[in-house]
């Protein structure tokens, strides 16, 4: 049970429609907040502002937070994933921002695994003051059991989903599938964006949350691929749906499916693990035991109260905003954006010169 004794902020760039794991997330967060009455639509009138990690193209939100820092005793919880550069193999200046960005400003830290917390830390990010590890969870008015199909051993459904192309996510395993599962006796389907085309796996370009929800209940099992993947949030929402799940045993996986399905490590292993499931396909799905949003969302408010009571009994005074650091980030920042511009404008080059324009 939620009390009402703050009100927190979400300061970041929400959008409708198919998007990444963090913003379906956030706007269910948003949702539960909302309806426990905790939540401020403006940021000045918030008590918490929780921020999201390194802010893609909305890069003047990091702005809109040191303003708010600067000018309050506002506090600011920074939910962090990555590091990115395990995720996308590159963009290590990425992460230096965050972690700089997280140290000079930041009053608490949420972490979505261990092991994010763990890889973030060995690549140099200072630990704070205040911290927590806290999973995803979907909304559940849409990622839930009701409309699960019954599970049909004489032709069993797979599927995978993911909203970025990155090969990385996982592809070369569905390229391997695609070509070596047993189509005969199984069917998948592929939901998202693909760097590649399929022969096999039936393509779906990305939906809606409800249309999502409702593919997902048409399937057996879940499969990830996905390579150094802090917390999936769609294979979170897959389980809520009800199905178990297949997945490589790299980043966030193996805390998120615990009992709940099979891990692999390659191509050799991936058939087996599908297999392990198919053969004891009602034990793994009673092993689905996730929080729902109303466990996260009370996890979230509890951990900024936290902070918020040790500032009004005077044992914490938030970061401040002071010009130096200030004036440091923005350096930084500005840096990051022109080597940005610059391989932007290098790799244009690059393909012009590939189809012989001039």
């Amino acid at each position: 049970m939620i009390d009402n004794r703050i009100k927190i902020h979400i300061l970041f760039k929400f959008t409708e429609g198919p998007w990444g794991g963090g913003n379906q997330f956030l706007k269910a967060l948003r949702e539960y907040l909302r309806k426990a009455q905790v939540y401020s639509e403006r940021p000045l009138d918030a008590d918490v502002i929780l921020f999201n990690s390194y802010p893609f193209d909305s890069e003047h939100l990091f702005d809109s937070a040191i303003q708010l820092k600067k000018s309050s005793d506002k506090i600011l919880v920074h939910r962090i994933d990555g590091p990115v550069y395990h995720i996308r193999g590159r963009d290590r200046d990425v992460d230096k921002i965050i972690f700089q960005f997280n140290n000079l400003f930041a009053d608490g830290t949420i972490f979505q695994s261990k092991w994010s917390r763990e890889k973030n830390y060995e690549a140099g990010m200072r630990k704070a003051l205040y911290e927590t590890i806290i999973m995803n969870a979907p909304d559940p008015n849409i990622f839930n059991r009701k409309g699960k199909r019954q599970f049909n051993d004489k032709k069993m459904k797979l599927v995978a989903t993911s909203w970025s192309g990155n090969i990385r996510r996982g592809f070369e395993i569905y390229q391997y599938l695609d070509e070596h599962l047993n189509f005969n006796r199984y069917e998948m389907t592929f939901v998202g964006n693909s760097p590649i085309e399929f022969k096999n796996i039936k393509w779906i370009k990305p939906v809606p949350s409800r249309e999502l929800a409702g593919i997902l209940k048409e399937h057996d099992i879940y499969i990830t691929a996905s390579r150094n993947d802090p917390c999936s949030n769609a294979l979170i929402e897959a389980l809520h749906c009800g199905l178990p799940a297949v997945a490589r045993n790299d980043g966030g996986h193996p805390e998120i499916v615990g009992e709940a399905g099979a891990l692999f490590e390659d191509e050799n292993s991936v058939i087996e693990a599908v297999e392990r499931v198919v053969q004891n396909y009602v034990h793994y799905q009673a092993k689905i035991n996730l929080p729902n949003l109303d466990e996260i969302g009370q996890r979230y408010y509890e951990f900024a109260l936290g902070i918020y009571k040790d500032f009004s009994n005077g044992k914490y005074h938030p970061w401040t905003a002071h010009f130096y650091n200030i004036m440091r980030f923005r350096t930084s920042l500005t840096g990051l954006k022109a080597k940005n511009r610059l391989q932007g404008i290098i790799a244009g080059l690059k393909r012009r010169s590939r189809k012989g324009l001039p």
